[in-house]
Protein backbone atom coordinates (compact mmCIF):
# COMPACT_ATOMS: atom_id res chain seq x y z
CA UNK A 1 0.00 0.00 0.00
CA UNK A 2 1.09 3.34 -0.99
CA UNK A 3 2.11 5.89 1.80
CA UNK A 4 2.42 3.26 4.59
CA UNK A 5 5.88 2.14 5.33
CA UNK A 6 6.98 -1.18 6.50
CA UNK A 7 6.87 -1.13 10.06
CA UNK A 8 3.28 0.38 10.20
CA UNK A 9 2.14 -2.34 8.54
CA UNK A 10 3.13 -5.41 10.32
CA UNK A 11 1.55 -3.30 13.48
CA UNK A 12 -1.77 -3.46 11.85
CA UNK A 13 -1.17 -7.41 11.74
CA UNK A 14 -2.75 -8.99 14.61
CA UNK A 15 -0.05 -11.56 15.57
CA UNK A 16 -0.54 -14.32 18.18
CA UNK A 17 1.57 -15.25 21.12
CA UNK A 18 2.12 -18.72 19.65
CA UNK A 19 2.92 -19.63 16.27
CA UNK A 20 -0.51 -22.19 14.67
CA UNK A 21 -4.03 -22.19 15.08
CA UNK A 22 -5.28 -21.29 18.65
CA UNK A 23 -5.47 -24.17 21.15
CA UNK A 24 -8.57 -25.75 21.82
CA UNK A 25 -9.38 -28.33 24.66
CA UNK A 26 -11.13 -30.67 22.06
CA UNK A 27 -7.72 -31.10 20.00
CA UNK A 28 -5.77 -31.33 22.91
CA UNK A 29 -2.96 -34.52 22.51
CA UNK A 30 -2.93 -35.69 26.32
CA UNK A 31 -2.50 -39.54 26.80
CA UNK A 32 -0.83 -39.46 23.68
CA UNK A 33 3.27 -41.18 24.07
CA UNK A 34 5.63 -39.43 22.61
CA UNK A 35 7.47 -41.72 20.33
CA UNK A 36 11.44 -40.05 19.36
CA UNK A 37 13.20 -41.65 16.82
CA UNK A 38 16.84 -41.54 15.66
CA UNK A 39 17.99 -39.30 13.20
CA UNK A 40 19.63 -42.14 11.07
CA UNK A 41 16.20 -43.66 10.07
CA UNK A 42 15.04 -43.14 6.91
CA UNK A 43 11.87 -42.31 6.12
CA UNK A 44 9.72 -45.12 4.76
CA UNK A 45 6.10 -46.18 6.32
CA UNK A 46 4.48 -44.06 8.29
CA UNK A 47 4.01 -46.80 10.69
CA UNK A 48 5.53 -50.06 10.26
CA UNK A 49 3.86 -52.78 13.16
CA UNK A 50 5.80 -55.42 11.79
CA UNK A 51 9.11 -54.33 12.02
CA UNK A 52 9.59 -55.21 15.89
CA UNK A 53 10.95 -58.79 16.37
CA UNK A 54 12.20 -59.15 12.75
CA UNK A 55 15.73 -61.85 12.71
CA UNK A 56 18.36 -59.56 12.30
CA UNK A 57 16.66 -56.11 12.94
CA UNK A 58 15.92 -56.11 16.84
CA UNK A 59 17.49 -58.18 19.39
CA UNK A 60 17.31 -56.58 23.37
CA UNK A 61 16.68 -52.74 21.98
CA UNK A 62 19.41 -52.93 19.55
CA UNK A 63 19.31 -52.59 15.60
CA UNK A 64 21.99 -54.49 13.82
CA UNK A 65 21.67 -52.60 10.72
CA UNK A 66 24.77 -52.40 8.11
CA UNK A 67 25.88 -48.77 9.06
CA UNK A 68 24.59 -48.18 12.23
CA UNK A 69 24.84 -51.29 14.65
CA UNK A 70 26.70 -49.99 17.13
CA UNK A 71 23.77 -47.20 17.77
CA UNK A 72 21.20 -46.89 20.05
CA UNK A 73 17.70 -47.15 18.49
CA UNK A 74 15.52 -43.89 20.11
CA UNK A 75 12.40 -45.30 19.37
CA UNK A 76 12.95 -49.04 19.66
CA UNK A 77 10.55 -51.38 21.14
CA UNK A 78 8.32 -48.26 21.26
CA UNK A 79 5.42 -49.96 18.61
CA UNK A 80 4.17 -51.98 21.38
CA UNK A 81 2.78 -48.87 23.31
CA UNK A 82 0.26 -48.60 20.44
CA UNK A 83 -1.08 -52.30 20.58
CA UNK A 84 -4.09 -52.97 21.59
CA UNK A 85 -4.26 -54.29 25.00
CA UNK A 86 -7.09 -57.13 25.28
CA UNK A 87 -8.92 -57.60 27.68
CA UNK A 88 -7.55 -61.69 28.70
CA UNK A 89 -3.86 -62.74 28.79
CA UNK A 90 -3.47 -65.12 25.76
CA UNK A 91 0.55 -65.97 27.07
CA UNK A 92 -0.88 -68.29 29.04
CA UNK A 93 -3.01 -70.50 26.47
CA UNK A 94 -1.45 -73.34 24.79
CA UNK A 95 -2.77 -75.91 22.35
CA UNK A 96 -2.33 -79.69 23.26
CA UNK A 97 -1.00 -81.62 20.85
CA UNK A 98 -0.40 -85.58 21.37
CA UNK A 99 1.64 -85.90 17.77
CA UNK A 100 5.23 -86.62 18.60
CA UNK A 101 7.40 -83.73 16.47
CA UNK A 102 10.76 -84.30 15.48
CA UNK A 103 13.27 -81.63 14.79
CA UNK A 104 15.71 -81.59 12.03
CA UNK A 105 19.33 -81.40 12.84
CA UNK A 106 22.03 -80.81 10.08
CA UNK A 107 24.06 -78.03 9.10
CA UNK A 108 22.15 -76.97 6.22
CA UNK A 109 19.45 -74.30 6.37
CA UNK A 110 17.60 -74.42 9.75
CA UNK A 111 19.91 -76.88 11.24
CA UNK A 112 21.31 -76.12 14.57
CA UNK A 113 24.91 -76.98 15.80
CA UNK A 114 27.31 -75.76 18.47
CA UNK A 115 30.73 -75.03 17.66
CA UNK A 116 33.64 -74.88 19.87
CA UNK A 117 36.83 -73.35 19.63
CA UNK A 118 40.05 -74.26 21.53
CA UNK A 119 39.65 -73.62 25.23
CA UNK A 120 36.30 -73.34 25.49
CA UNK A 121 33.14 -75.29 26.94
CA UNK A 122 30.61 -76.60 25.62
CA UNK A 123 27.62 -77.89 27.66
CA UNK A 124 26.86 -81.42 26.48
CA UNK A 125 31.03 -82.40 25.66
CA UNK A 126 34.14 -81.29 26.64
CA UNK A 127 37.33 -81.97 24.03
CA UNK A 128 39.75 -80.93 22.05
CA UNK A 129 40.56 -78.05 19.33
CA UNK A 130 38.04 -77.92 16.94
CA UNK A 131 35.78 -80.30 17.59
CA UNK A 132 32.10 -80.09 17.63
CA UNK A 133 28.90 -81.76 18.11
CA UNK A 134 25.23 -81.82 16.80
CA UNK A 135 22.78 -80.88 20.13
CA UNK A 136 20.94 -83.50 22.14
CA UNK A 137 23.50 -86.23 20.87
CA UNK A 138 25.20 -85.80 24.68
CA UNK A 139 28.73 -87.68 24.07
CA UNK A 140 31.48 -86.06 25.46
CA UNK A 141 34.94 -85.83 23.79
CA UNK A 142 33.68 -86.55 20.35
CA UNK A 143 36.15 -85.94 17.37
CA UNK A 144 35.07 -85.81 13.47
CA UNK A 145 36.93 -88.33 11.66
CA UNK A 146 36.71 -89.06 7.85
CA UNK A 147 33.29 -87.58 7.59
CA UNK A 148 31.72 -89.35 10.78
CA UNK A 149 30.90 -88.64 14.52
CA UNK A 150 32.99 -90.90 17.11
CA UNK A 151 32.61 -90.71 20.59
CA UNK A 152 35.13 -91.32 23.12
CA UNK A 153 33.96 -94.82 23.60
CA UNK A 154 35.71 -95.65 20.04
CA UNK A 155 32.14 -96.32 19.20
CA UNK A 156 30.36 -94.69 16.00
CA UNK A 157 28.04 -92.55 16.16
CA UNK A 158 25.32 -89.82 13.80
CA UNK A 159 24.73 -91.55 11.20
CA UNK A 160 25.13 -95.00 10.57
CA UNK A 161 26.27 -95.47 14.19
CA UNK A 162 25.28 -97.71 16.69
CA UNK A 163 24.18 -95.87 20.30
CA UNK A 164 22.89 -97.86 22.96
CA UNK A 165 19.41 -97.81 22.90
CA UNK A 166 18.74 -96.39 19.53
CA UNK A 167 16.94 -98.49 17.32
CA UNK A 168 16.36 -101.34 20.32
CA UNK A 169 12.86 -101.68 18.32
CA UNK A 170 13.97 -103.78 15.62
CA UNK A 171 15.88 -106.78 17.90
CA UNK A 172 14.59 -109.90 17.79
CA UNK A 173 11.61 -110.35 20.56
CA UNK A 174 12.67 -112.22 23.36
CA UNK A 175 9.48 -114.55 24.28
CA UNK A 176 11.07 -117.30 26.74
CA UNK A 177 9.11 -120.32 27.88
CA UNK A 178 7.65 -120.95 30.85
CA UNK A 179 9.24 -123.31 33.56
CA UNK A 180 6.65 -125.31 33.60
CA UNK A 181 3.67 -126.06 31.62
CA UNK A 182 0.60 -124.42 32.92
CA UNK A 183 -2.13 -127.11 33.02
CA UNK A 184 -5.64 -126.34 32.17
CA UNK A 185 -7.13 -127.94 35.11
CA UNK A 186 -4.50 -125.15 37.24
CA UNK A 187 -6.65 -122.66 39.00
CA UNK A 188 -4.54 -119.45 39.88
CA UNK A 189 -5.35 -118.06 43.13
CA UNK A 190 -2.64 -114.95 43.25
CA UNK A 191 -0.63 -112.89 41.09
CA UNK A 192 1.88 -110.81 42.34
CA UNK A 193 4.45 -108.46 40.64
CA UNK A 194 8.10 -107.67 42.52
CA UNK A 195 7.37 -103.81 43.45
CA UNK A 196 5.05 -105.32 45.86
CA UNK A 197 7.60 -107.87 46.64
CA UNK A 198 10.00 -105.18 47.17
CA UNK A 199 8.30 -103.25 49.77
CA UNK A 200 7.87 -106.94 52.11
CA UNK A 201 10.85 -106.87 55.25
CA UNK A 202 10.99 -109.45 58.23
CA UNK A 203 13.49 -108.97 60.35
CA UNK A 204 14.46 -112.68 61.73
CA UNK A 205 17.56 -113.38 63.97
CA UNK A 206 20.74 -116.08 62.97
CA UNK A 207 19.57 -119.41 63.12
CA UNK A 208 20.10 -122.04 65.19
CA UNK A 209 21.48 -125.80 64.47
CA UNK A 210 19.11 -128.39 65.03
CA UNK A 211 21.05 -131.27 63.46
CA UNK A 212 24.42 -131.61 61.41
CA UNK A 213 24.99 -134.57 59.28
CA UNK A 214 28.09 -135.45 56.38
CA UNK A 215 31.70 -134.86 56.66
CA UNK A 216 33.88 -132.16 54.60
CA UNK A 217 37.12 -132.54 53.71
CA UNK A 218 39.95 -129.88 54.17
CA UNK A 219 40.15 -126.96 51.04
CA UNK A 220 43.31 -126.90 49.58
CA UNK A 221 45.11 -123.51 49.80
CA UNK A 222 47.24 -123.60 46.89
CA UNK A 223 44.15 -122.96 45.09
CA UNK A 224 44.25 -119.26 46.81
CA UNK A 225 47.36 -118.83 45.10
CA UNK A 226 47.64 -117.05 41.50
CA UNK A 227 48.73 -119.99 38.52
CA UNK A 228 52.55 -119.90 38.04
CA UNK A 229 53.14 -118.28 34.41
CA UNK A 230 52.28 -120.26 31.45
CA UNK A 231 50.72 -122.95 33.48
CA UNK A 232 47.05 -122.94 34.18
CA UNK A 233 45.14 -125.99 36.13
CA UNK A 234 43.09 -127.83 34.95
CA UNK A 235 39.56 -128.69 35.95
CA UNK A 236 39.18 -132.53 36.21
CA UNK A 237 35.88 -134.14 36.11
CA UNK A 238 35.62 -136.58 39.40
CA UNK A 239 32.94 -139.43 39.73
CA UNK A 240 31.80 -138.63 42.87
CA UNK A 241 28.17 -139.24 44.62
CA UNK A 242 26.64 -136.59 45.45
CA UNK A 243 23.07 -135.61 46.10
CA UNK A 244 20.49 -133.07 45.75
CA UNK A 245 17.45 -134.58 47.63
CA UNK A 246 14.13 -132.32 47.48
CA UNK A 247 12.26 -131.12 51.07
CA UNK A 248 9.59 -133.78 51.24
CA UNK A 249 11.95 -136.93 50.53
CA UNK A 250 14.84 -136.23 52.97
CA UNK A 251 14.26 -138.40 55.51
CA UNK A 252 16.14 -135.84 58.06
CA UNK A 253 12.96 -133.32 57.09
CA UNK A 254 10.58 -135.94 57.80
CA UNK A 255 11.91 -137.08 61.09
CA UNK A 256 11.91 -133.12 62.11
CA UNK A 257 8.20 -132.95 60.77
CA UNK A 258 6.80 -135.69 62.69
CA UNK A 259 8.44 -134.21 66.01
CA UNK A 260 7.03 -130.86 65.36
CA UNK A 261 9.97 -128.93 65.29
CA UNK A 262 9.13 -126.42 63.06
CA UNK A 263 5.88 -125.54 60.49
CA UNK A 264 7.61 -124.66 57.58
CA UNK A 265 10.67 -126.93 55.72
CA UNK A 266 12.99 -126.11 52.58
CA UNK A 267 16.37 -126.73 51.64
CA UNK A 268 18.43 -123.73 51.21
CA UNK A 269 18.83 -123.98 47.19
CA UNK A 270 14.60 -124.04 47.01
CA UNK A 271 14.67 -121.19 49.60
CA UNK A 272 17.25 -119.01 47.94
CA UNK A 273 15.33 -118.78 44.64
CA UNK A 274 12.27 -117.14 46.66
CA UNK A 275 14.34 -114.65 48.77
CA UNK A 276 16.25 -113.59 45.41
CA UNK A 277 13.21 -113.64 43.60
CA UNK A 278 13.12 -110.13 42.60
CA UNK A 279 16.40 -110.53 40.70
CA UNK A 280 15.49 -113.45 38.56
CA UNK A 281 14.75 -113.26 35.02
CA UNK A 282 14.40 -116.74 33.65
CA UNK A 283 11.21 -118.50 34.70
CA UNK A 284 11.39 -120.96 37.84
CA UNK A 285 8.92 -123.07 39.80
CA UNK A 286 8.47 -123.82 43.47
CA UNK A 287 5.90 -126.32 44.62
CA UNK A 288 4.19 -125.94 47.85
CA UNK A 289 2.66 -128.75 49.76
CA UNK A 290 0.01 -128.60 52.60
CA UNK A 291 -0.32 -131.70 55.18
CA UNK A 292 -2.32 -130.78 57.67
CA UNK A 293 -0.61 -127.49 59.40
CA UNK A 294 3.09 -128.06 57.80
CA UNK A 295 4.07 -126.53 54.71
CA UNK A 296 6.54 -127.75 52.16
CA UNK A 297 8.63 -125.99 49.90
CA UNK A 298 9.59 -128.72 46.79
CA UNK A 299 10.74 -128.62 43.59
CA UNK A 300 10.04 -130.93 40.75
CA UNK A 301 12.66 -133.55 39.17
CA UNK A 302 14.95 -131.65 37.02
CA UNK A 303 13.62 -128.65 38.11
CA UNK A 304 15.31 -125.43 36.31
CA UNK A 305 16.29 -124.23 40.18
CA UNK A 306 18.98 -127.08 40.10
CA UNK A 307 20.74 -125.34 37.23
CA UNK A 308 23.54 -122.58 37.12
CA UNK A 309 22.24 -119.57 34.80
CA UNK A 310 24.77 -117.90 32.88
CA UNK A 311 24.59 -114.04 32.57
CA UNK A 312 20.78 -114.00 33.37
CA UNK A 313 21.17 -109.92 34.50
CA UNK A 314 23.14 -109.14 31.70
CA UNK A 315 21.25 -106.49 29.14
CA UNK A 316 22.14 -108.36 25.87
CA UNK A 317 21.77 -112.39 27.78
CA UNK A 318 22.64 -115.25 25.82
CA UNK A 319 19.56 -115.75 23.12
CA UNK A 320 17.61 -118.69 22.30
CA UNK A 321 18.81 -121.06 19.27
CA UNK A 322 16.67 -120.68 16.16
CA UNK A 323 14.28 -123.45 15.48
CA UNK A 324 11.75 -124.31 13.17
CA UNK A 325 8.72 -124.38 15.74
CA UNK A 326 9.53 -120.80 16.94
CA UNK A 327 8.50 -117.30 14.62
CA UNK A 328 11.54 -115.44 16.58
CA UNK A 329 14.73 -115.27 14.64
CA UNK A 330 17.84 -114.73 17.35
CA UNK A 331 20.54 -115.55 14.46
CA UNK A 332 21.20 -118.23 16.44
CA UNK A 333 22.48 -122.06 15.49
CA UNK A 334 20.65 -124.95 16.59
CA UNK A 335 23.87 -126.59 17.38
CA UNK A 336 25.63 -123.45 19.29
CA UNK A 337 26.72 -124.11 22.81
CA UNK A 338 26.28 -120.61 24.24
CA UNK A 339 22.74 -120.62 24.40
CA UNK A 340 20.82 -120.11 27.97
CA UNK A 341 20.18 -123.89 28.57
CA UNK A 342 23.74 -125.49 27.02
CA UNK A 343 25.97 -122.88 29.32
CA UNK A 344 23.51 -123.50 32.41
CA UNK A 345 24.40 -127.02 32.02
CA UNK A 346 28.37 -126.65 31.46
CA UNK A 347 27.96 -124.21 34.35
CA UNK A 348 26.27 -126.65 36.30
CA UNK A 349 28.86 -129.31 35.84
CA UNK A 350 31.71 -126.96 35.93
CA UNK A 351 30.15 -126.30 39.79
CA UNK A 352 29.97 -129.54 40.73
CA UNK A 353 33.59 -130.93 39.56
CA UNK A 354 35.44 -127.46 41.30
CA UNK A 355 34.04 -128.24 44.49
CA UNK A 356 35.28 -131.48 44.10
CA UNK A 357 38.52 -130.60 42.90
CA UNK A 358 39.69 -127.90 45.26
CA UNK A 359 39.25 -130.16 48.20
CA UNK A 360 42.67 -132.36 49.42
CA UNK A 361 40.65 -136.23 49.94
CA UNK A 362 41.95 -137.52 52.71
CA UNK A 363 40.27 -140.31 55.12
CA UNK A 364 42.83 -139.14 58.04
CA UNK A 365 42.64 -135.79 57.62
CA UNK A 366 38.79 -134.81 57.35
CA UNK A 367 36.48 -133.04 59.54
CA UNK A 368 33.25 -135.06 60.72
CA UNK A 369 29.78 -134.22 62.33
CA UNK A 370 28.25 -136.48 64.50
CA UNK A 371 25.71 -138.43 62.19
CA UNK A 372 26.54 -139.71 58.08
CA UNK A 373 25.14 -138.67 55.26
CA UNK A 374 21.75 -139.00 55.48
CA UNK A 375 21.32 -140.37 51.60
CA UNK A 376 24.19 -142.42 51.52
CA UNK A 377 23.62 -146.24 51.40
CA UNK A 378 27.52 -147.91 51.26
CA UNK A 379 25.49 -151.35 50.27
CA UNK A 380 23.80 -149.65 46.98
CA UNK A 381 26.78 -146.75 46.07
CA UNK A 382 29.68 -148.08 44.09
CA UNK A 383 31.17 -144.29 43.92
CA UNK A 384 32.94 -142.52 46.71
CA UNK A 385 31.29 -139.88 48.17
CA UNK A 386 31.38 -135.86 47.88
CA UNK A 387 32.51 -133.59 50.53
CA UNK A 388 29.16 -132.48 51.88
CA UNK A 389 28.19 -131.21 55.06
CA UNK A 390 24.55 -130.50 56.14
CA UNK A 391 23.32 -128.41 58.67
CA UNK A 392 19.50 -128.46 59.47
CA UNK A 393 18.95 -124.67 60.93
CA UNK A 394 15.87 -123.41 62.42
CA UNK A 395 14.65 -119.50 62.17
CA UNK A 396 12.05 -117.72 63.71
CA UNK A 397 9.33 -115.88 61.52
CA UNK A 398 6.69 -115.28 64.02
CA UNK A 399 5.49 -111.93 64.42
CA UNK A 400 3.98 -110.13 67.18
CA UNK A 401 0.23 -110.88 65.72
CA UNK A 402 0.72 -114.23 65.64
CA UNK A 403 -1.14 -116.99 68.20
CA UNK A 404 1.65 -119.62 67.38
CA UNK A 405 5.47 -119.22 66.64
CA UNK A 406 6.21 -120.03 62.91
CA UNK A 407 9.66 -121.68 62.87
CA UNK A 408 10.95 -122.49 59.35
CA UNK A 409 13.64 -125.26 59.13
CA UNK A 410 15.94 -125.73 56.32
CA UNK A 411 18.68 -127.67 55.48
CA UNK A 412 21.74 -125.99 54.54
CA UNK A 413 25.01 -127.42 52.66
CA UNK A 414 28.60 -126.94 53.23
CA UNK A 415 31.42 -128.14 51.10
CA UNK A 416 35.10 -127.58 52.91
CA UNK A 417 36.87 -126.70 55.90
CA UNK A 418 40.18 -125.18 56.41
CA UNK A 419 42.50 -124.30 59.10
CA UNK A 420 41.71 -120.57 60.88
CA UNK A 421 45.76 -119.08 60.67
CA UNK A 422 45.17 -117.74 63.92
CA UNK A 423 43.22 -119.96 66.25
CA UNK A 424 43.41 -123.07 64.33
CA UNK A 425 39.62 -123.41 64.73
CA UNK A 426 37.70 -125.06 62.01
CA UNK A 427 35.91 -123.20 59.47
CA UNK A 428 33.81 -123.99 56.92
CA UNK A 429 33.16 -122.70 53.54
CA UNK A 430 31.05 -122.69 50.71
CA UNK A 431 32.44 -122.96 47.22
CA UNK A 432 31.02 -121.95 43.91
CA UNK A 433 32.08 -121.03 40.77
CA UNK A 434 32.03 -118.97 37.84
CA UNK A 435 32.51 -119.63 34.35
CA UNK A 436 33.72 -117.82 31.19
CA UNK A 437 32.45 -118.81 28.02
CA UNK A 438 33.48 -116.56 25.43
CA UNK A 439 34.04 -112.69 25.97
CA UNK A 440 33.38 -111.40 22.38
CA UNK A 441 30.21 -113.49 21.87
CA UNK A 442 26.46 -112.50 21.87
CA UNK A 443 25.37 -112.57 25.90
CA UNK A 444 28.93 -111.62 27.53
CA UNK A 445 27.56 -108.48 29.05
CA UNK A 446 30.74 -106.79 28.40
CA UNK A 447 33.15 -109.27 30.11
CA UNK A 448 36.88 -108.75 30.57
CA UNK A 449 38.82 -111.00 29.15
CA UNK A 450 39.72 -113.01 32.34
CA UNK A 451 42.82 -114.70 31.22
CA UNK A 452 44.54 -110.66 31.25
CA UNK A 453 42.55 -108.77 33.51
CA UNK A 454 41.41 -111.23 36.43
CA UNK A 455 45.17 -110.73 38.05
CA UNK A 456 45.22 -107.05 37.06
CA UNK A 457 41.65 -105.72 37.59
CA UNK A 458 40.05 -108.10 39.76
CA UNK A 459 37.64 -105.66 41.05
CA UNK A 460 36.55 -105.10 37.65
CA UNK A 461 35.32 -108.34 36.59
CA UNK A 462 33.89 -109.16 40.07
CA UNK A 463 32.07 -105.85 39.37
CA UNK A 464 30.64 -106.71 35.88
CA UNK A 465 29.73 -110.54 37.63
CA UNK A 466 27.52 -108.75 39.71
CA UNK A 467 25.93 -107.02 37.43
CA UNK A 468 25.33 -110.24 34.87
CA UNK A 469 24.51 -112.53 37.25
CA UNK A 470 22.94 -110.77 40.09
CA UNK A 471 20.36 -113.28 40.58
CA UNK A 472 22.99 -116.39 40.75
CA UNK A 473 25.57 -114.68 43.04
CA UNK A 474 22.93 -113.77 45.53
CA UNK A 475 21.02 -116.93 45.65
CA UNK A 476 25.06 -118.45 46.62
CA UNK A 477 25.19 -115.57 48.81
CA UNK A 478 21.62 -116.48 50.89
CA UNK A 479 22.93 -120.01 50.59
CA UNK A 480 26.22 -119.25 52.65
CA UNK A 481 24.49 -116.94 55.22
CA UNK A 482 21.73 -119.69 56.15
CA UNK A 483 24.28 -122.11 56.52
CA UNK A 484 26.09 -120.07 59.02
CA UNK A 485 29.41 -120.18 56.16
CA UNK A 486 32.62 -118.52 57.75
CA UNK A 487 33.59 -117.90 53.81
CA UNK A 488 32.49 -118.26 50.68
CA UNK A 489 35.09 -118.81 47.65
CA UNK A 490 34.54 -117.93 44.07
CA UNK A 491 36.30 -119.75 41.93
CA UNK A 492 36.60 -118.51 38.03
CA UNK A 493 36.61 -121.32 35.40
CA UNK A 494 37.55 -120.33 31.91
CA UNK A 495 37.15 -123.00 28.22
CA UNK A 496 40.64 -123.75 26.89
CA UNK A 497 39.22 -122.80 23.70
CA UNK A 498 35.92 -120.51 23.62
CA UNK A 499 34.67 -122.73 20.79
CA UNK A 500 34.59 -125.77 22.75
CA UNK A 501 32.96 -126.98 26.05
CA UNK A 502 34.26 -129.60 26.88
CA UNK A 503 37.81 -128.28 28.56
CA UNK A 504 38.11 -125.78 31.12
CA UNK A 505 40.74 -124.46 33.35
CA UNK A 506 41.01 -122.92 36.88
CA UNK A 507 42.30 -119.26 36.37
CA UNK A 508 41.96 -118.17 40.48
CA UNK A 509 39.94 -118.36 43.37
CA UNK A 510 38.77 -115.36 45.57
CA UNK A 511 37.63 -115.60 49.38
CA UNK A 512 34.86 -113.64 50.48
CA UNK A 513 32.50 -112.97 53.67
CA UNK A 514 29.35 -113.63 53.05
CA UNK A 515 28.03 -110.57 54.98
CA UNK A 516 30.38 -108.99 53.48
CA UNK A 517 29.54 -109.78 49.45
CA UNK A 518 25.88 -109.29 50.44
CA UNK A 519 26.58 -105.60 51.29
CA UNK A 520 28.45 -105.35 48.31
CA UNK A 521 25.91 -106.40 45.74
CA UNK A 522 22.98 -104.50 48.12
CA UNK A 523 21.40 -107.89 49.00
CA UNK A 524 18.67 -107.43 51.80
CA UNK A 525 18.31 -110.73 53.71
CA UNK A 526 15.32 -108.99 55.68
CA UNK A 527 13.18 -108.53 52.60
CA UNK A 528 14.43 -112.42 51.45
CA UNK A 529 12.42 -113.65 54.96
CA UNK A 530 9.12 -111.00 54.48
CA UNK A 531 8.94 -112.69 50.80
CA UNK A 532 8.92 -115.84 52.20
CA UNK A 533 6.90 -114.94 55.10
CA UNK A 534 4.48 -113.88 52.75
CA UNK A 535 3.97 -116.56 50.53
CA UNK A 536 3.41 -118.53 53.94
CA UNK A 537 0.40 -116.76 54.99
CA UNK A 538 -1.14 -116.90 51.34
CA UNK A 539 -1.51 -120.70 51.47
CA UNK A 540 -2.07 -120.21 55.36
CA UNK A 541 -5.19 -117.97 54.03
CA UNK A 542 -6.45 -120.03 50.93
CA UNK A 543 -6.72 -123.64 52.94
CA UNK A 544 -8.10 -121.81 55.88
CA UNK A 545 -10.52 -124.08 57.27
CA UNK A 546 -9.97 -127.11 55.13
CA UNK A 547 -7.84 -129.91 57.02
CA UNK A 548 -7.34 -131.74 53.59
CA UNK A 549 -3.94 -131.58 51.62
CA UNK A 550 -3.20 -129.34 49.35
CA UNK A 551 -0.93 -128.69 46.67
CA UNK A 552 0.33 -125.50 45.06
CA UNK A 553 2.78 -124.22 42.13
CA UNK A 554 4.69 -120.96 42.35
CA UNK A 555 5.27 -119.90 39.07
CA UNK A 556 7.67 -116.88 37.74
CA UNK A 557 6.65 -115.44 34.61
CA UNK A 558 9.31 -116.23 31.87
CA UNK A 559 8.51 -112.49 30.36
CA UNK A 560 7.22 -110.47 33.04
CA UNK A 561 8.35 -109.69 36.52
CA UNK A 562 5.37 -111.29 37.50
CA UNK A 563 5.04 -114.34 40.28
CA UNK A 564 1.89 -116.31 39.88
CA UNK A 565 0.23 -118.69 42.41
CA UNK A 566 -1.64 -121.92 40.95
CA UNK A 567 -3.48 -124.38 42.79
CA UNK A 568 -3.28 -127.89 41.20
CA UNK A 569 -4.49 -131.22 41.94
CA UNK A 570 -2.09 -133.40 44.45
CA UNK A 571 -1.55 -136.32 41.88
CA UNK A 572 0.25 -133.38 39.51
CA UNK A 573 4.00 -134.22 38.74
CA UNK A 574 3.56 -137.90 40.64
CA UNK A 575 3.94 -139.34 37.22
CA UNK A 576 6.86 -137.74 36.62
CA UNK A 577 8.75 -138.48 40.20
CA UNK A 578 10.71 -141.61 41.30
CA UNK A 579 11.78 -141.45 44.48
CA UNK A 580 12.82 -137.73 44.78
CA UNK A 581 16.30 -138.15 45.04
CA UNK A 582 18.40 -136.72 42.07
CA UNK A 583 22.41 -137.04 42.01
CA UNK A 584 24.27 -134.53 40.12
CA UNK A 585 26.60 -135.84 37.86
CA UNK A 586 27.24 -138.91 39.79
CA UNK A 587 27.84 -140.82 37.05
CA UNK A 588 29.30 -138.41 34.28
CA UNK A 589 32.20 -139.74 32.61
CA UNK A 590 35.53 -137.83 32.11
CA UNK A 591 36.10 -135.57 29.46
CA UNK A 592 38.54 -135.51 26.80
CA UNK A 593 41.85 -135.23 27.92
CA UNK A 594 41.15 -134.95 31.60
CA UNK A 595 42.83 -137.30 34.23
CA UNK A 596 41.78 -137.60 37.66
Amino acid sequence: MPGISFAEAIGSLNVNDEWGPEVDSATTLDGVPYAPFSKSDKLGRMADWTSEGKEGRERGGRQYGRNFRDQQIYGAGTSSLFAVQVAEDESSFSVVDNTRTTTKRGFGRGGIAVFRGRGQRGQAQRGGRGTFQRVGQGQRGGQQQGGNFYDNRGGRGGRGGRRFGWRDYDKPQRNRDASVNIRPEWIMKEEIDFNRLHKLNLETSEGEDVDNYGFLYYYDRAYDKPPIKNTERKLMSLERAAYNVTTSADPVIQELAEKDEASIFATSDILSMLMCATRSVYSWDIVILKNGNKIFLDKRPDSSIDLVTVNENAADAPMEADTANTQQQTGVKADSINTPHNLAMEATMINHNFALQTVVESQNNKFEYPKPNPFYSASEETDALASKGYKYRRFDLSLEKDDEPVHLIVRTELDAATKNNLSGDDQFLVLKALNEFDHKAQGAGGALDWRTKLTSQRGAVVATEMKNNSCKLARWTTQAILAKADQMKLGFVSRVNPKSAANHVILGVVGYKPREFASQMNLGFSNGWGIVRTIVDLVKQLSAGDEADKKYVLVKDPNKPVIRLYEVPLSTFEDDEDDGMTGIAETEGKEDGDEE
